[in-house]
């Protein structure tokens, strides 16, 4: 799952939705300073109760993706992609293909849950814009091991590019996997994967039910 899928139920509780991003958010500051389920639990009792449900949202991220990667539609569907890639790809990069496979599914994901809804990207977003962002880094310090800096700095950056509203442009949703492959070390991504991300983009709109429907019982005790 990719930001929105994660957070959309819950935006009502700003905290515990921002916390369902913590994972992702790391991945951008600090990829070697995971949030791991079993740093999250104990923080969950947290004295603070904003940072008690930061980290309720941290575990609800694990426990969610527990269930979707082994959902039978999101596993059809990034195997299928993968294989797609590959014959898009310069040879040799099938690591690439099952990388991209996976993430396209998430992204597209979260593109079809704005169309139905439009209002949910400006309320996902107007739910981060109510946090405290010193106060979201302090959650993220209680769970990770090492000390996080650059998270109060990157929270205002990623409400004002507001790029999970490009997802619902094939050219657009191209250029952020790009950023996604320079960030990982991969080599960019052809033009020609925007035409082909329409096509997928159609198979993920009719599987969404399916990707949004647990296929195991959700636990927070699972991650």
């Amino acid at each position: 799952m990719n930001y929105l899928a994660h957070a959309y139920l819950h935006l009502d509780d700003p905290y515990f939705a921002a916390g369902t991003g913590l994972p992702d958010w790391m991945s951008v500051v600090d990829r070697k300073n995971r949030p791991r389920r079993q740093y999250a639990e104990p923080v969950a009792e947290h004295r603070d109760p904003s940072i008690a449900a930061f980290a309720r949202g941290c575990l609800r991220h694990h426990a969610d993706d527990f269930w979707f990667h082994q959902n039978e539609r999101f596993v059809t569907l990034s195997t299928h992609f993968a294989v797609e890639l590959r014959e898009l790809l310069e040879p040799g990069l099938g690591h690439q293909a099952g990388f991209v496979g996976h993430i396209v599914v998430e992204m597209l994901l979260d593109a079809i849950l704005i169309e139905r809804d439009p209002a949910l990207l400006d309320n996902y977003y107007a739910a981060l814009e109510s946090l405290d962002a010193e106060l979201v880094q302090a959650g993220a310090n209680a769970i990770c091991r090492q000390p996080v800096t650059r998270l109060a700095e990157l929270l205002p950056k990623f409400i004002e590019v507001r790029f999970l509203a490009d997802y619902s442009d094939d050219v657009l949703l191209l250029r952020n996997l790009n950023r996604v492959m320079k960030r990982v070390g991969l080599p960019r991504l052809p033009d020609s994967i925007a035409v082909w991300a329409s096509d997928a983009r159609q198979r993920v709109r009719a599987g969404a039910d399916e990707l949004l429907t647990p296929s195991t019982p959700v636990s927070l005790s699972h991650g």
